[in-house]
C-alpha cells in the first residue's frame, strides 16, 4: 500500500511544480504596464473679463396714466398715437357744451351779484350821510349796512362759483402733463367717460430710460462706489431678451433708500440712452457688470479640472514623465477656460484629456492630440496583449 501511494503522488507534484514554473514565467513576461497617453496644456496668464449678471426689468423715469376729471363724450383725439407729445400739447377734448353754459350763467351771475353790491354801497352811503344829519333812525343805517355786506358776500359766492365752473370747463381739455412718448389711446371719439374710472391713454418718458435690478445687500458698497466714480464706460451691459447686447452702456441713477427685509436685496436703477426708442417699458432681460476681478489671472482649460468632495483637483506633468495630483482654488469660468487662484503657478503643465486613466505618481506619455489619446491601449489592454 505504501508503494502504491508513493508511486501515485509523484506525478502530482511533478505537474505543480511544472504549472507554478509556468506562472512565473508569464509574471516575468508581462512586466510593468506602459504609460498612458495624455494631452497637457500650460498653465498661462490671460485676459480674464468676465461679468456678473442680474434679470433686468426696463421701465420709465416718468410714467403718468390719463384720466378724465369731468363726465362726458370724447369729442375730439389730437395726437398721433405712439408719437412724441410735449408737455401742454391738446390730447383730448371732452364735449364742453355743458360745461360752457355752466361757466356762461356763473359769469352772468356775477354781474347780478356786482349790480346788487353796487346799489347796496350807494344805499349804504346815502343812508350814513343822512345819519349824520339826524335825518334817519339810526335802524335803516344798520339795516342798509347789513344788506351791503350779504351783498359782498353774494359776490364772492358767484366768483367762488365761476372758478369752479371754469376749472371743469377747462378739464375738457385734457392736455399733456409731459413730455414723452404716449400710447395707443384706450378710447374712441363719442366714448363715455367718467372721473377717475376711464383710462384715456399713458404717457411715459423714454430717454433716458430706466433699467431696473435686484443687488444682494452684500453687493450694496460695490454698486456706491460706482455711483460715487459716475462710471459711465462698459461696466453695465444690458442684454436683450434675444441674448443681444444693448449697444449704449449704463450708469448707476438711483439707489433705492432701504433693503426688502424679505428678499434681502436692495433695487438700483440703471439709467440708459435710448435715442433710437429701442428699449421699452416693461421689457425684461439681463444687466451684465464687468466683475471687478477681471484682468491678467492664471488660466487653465475647464476640462482639466475634477471634482471629489467638492474639492477640485488637476493631474501636473513632472519629472520622470510622472503626474501628480494638485488641489487648486477656482475663480469664474471664462469660455472653455477657467481661474486657478491658487494650487499650481504659470508654465505648469495641466493634464487635459486622459484623466479618467490617471492615478497620483503615474507615469505618462504626452501625445499631441486627443485622438491619439482615444487610440492608445489602456494598460489592462496591454497586459493582455502581452500574455497571448
Amino acid at each position: 500500500m505504501k508503494s502504491f501511494l508513493h508511486t501515485f503522488f509523484v506525478p502530482l507534484i511533478v505537474l505543480s511544480g511544472l504549472m507554478a514554473c509556468g506562472g512565473d514565467k508569464k509574471q516575468a513576461q508581462q512586466g510593468p504596464p506602459p504609460p498612458t497617453s495624455v494631452v497637457v496644456a500650460v498653465a498661462n496668464q490671460g485676459s480674464a473679463v468676465y461679468y456678473d449678471e442680474y434679470p433686468a426689468t426696463v421701465t420709465p423715469l416718468n410714467q403718468v396714466e390719463i384720466y378724465p376729471q369731468i363726465t362726458g363724450y370724447i369729442t375730439g383725439i389730437f395726437f398721433t398715437e405712439g408719437q412724441i407729445v410735449s408737455k401742454g400739447q391738446k390730447l383730448y377734448e371732452i364735449d364742453k357744451q355743458q360745461y360752457q353754459a355752466n361757466y356762461d350763467e356763473a359769469v352772468a351771475n356775477v354781474n347780478v351779484a356786482l349790480a346788487n353790491l353796487n346799489r347796496a354801497q350807494k344805499d349804504a352811503d346815502r343812508y350814513e350821510t343822512l345819519a349824520k344829519q339826524d335825518a334817519i333812525a339810526r335802524q335803516v343805517v344798520d339795516n342798509a349796512e347789513a344788506a351791503l355786506e350779504s351783498a359782498k358776500m353774494q359776490v364772492a359766492a358767484a366768483r367762488a362759483n365761476v372758478s369752479r365752473v371754469s376749472t371743469n370747463l377747462e378739464y375738457a381739455t385734457i392736455k399733456a402733463p409731459l413730455t414723452g412718448t404716449i400710447g395707443i389711446s384706450q378710447v374712441k371719439l363719442g366714448a363715455a367717460v367718467s372721473p377717475g374710472q376711464t383710462l384715456l391713454n399713458t404717457i411715459s418718458s423714454d430717454n433716458p430710460i430706466a433699467v431696473d435690478i435686484s443687488v444682494d445687500e452684500t453687493d450694496i458698497p460695490r454698486f456706491v462706489r460706482f455711483q460715487n466714480q459716475k462710471i459711465t464706460d462698459s461696466t453695465f451691459v444690458f442684454i436683450l431678451a434675444g441674448g443681444q447686447p444693448y449697444k449704449a452702456s449704463g450708469k448707476v441713477g438711483i439707489i433705492d433708500r432701504a433693503v426688502d427685509p424679505q428678499t434681502g436685496t436692495l433695487k438700483v436703477r440703471l439709467f440708459f440712452a435710448n435715442n433710437q426708442k429701442m428699449l421699452k417699458s416693461g421689457m425684461n432681460g439681463n444687466v451684465r457688470v464687468l466683475n471687478s476681478d477681471s484682468g491678467q489671472r492664471l488660466l487653465i482649460p475647464y476640462k482639466a479640472v475634477t471634482e471629489q468632495m467638492s474639492e477640485y483637483f488637476v493631474y501636473v506633468l513632472g519629472d520622470s514623465s510622472k503626474v501628480f495630483q494638485r488641489k487648486i482654488s477656482l475663480g469664474n469660468r471664462i469660455g472653455p477656460n477657467i481661474v486657478v487662484k491658487d494650487g499650481i503657478r504659470e508654465g505648469d503643465k495641466i493634464v487635459t484629456e486622459g484623466i479618467q486613466k490617471l492615478r497620483d505618481g503615474a507615469v505618462v506619455k504626452v501625445v499631441s492630440d486627443s485622438a491619439a489619446v482615444a487610440q492608445a491601449p489602456t494598460a489592462a489592454q496591454s497586459t493582455t496583449g502581452q500574455t497571448r
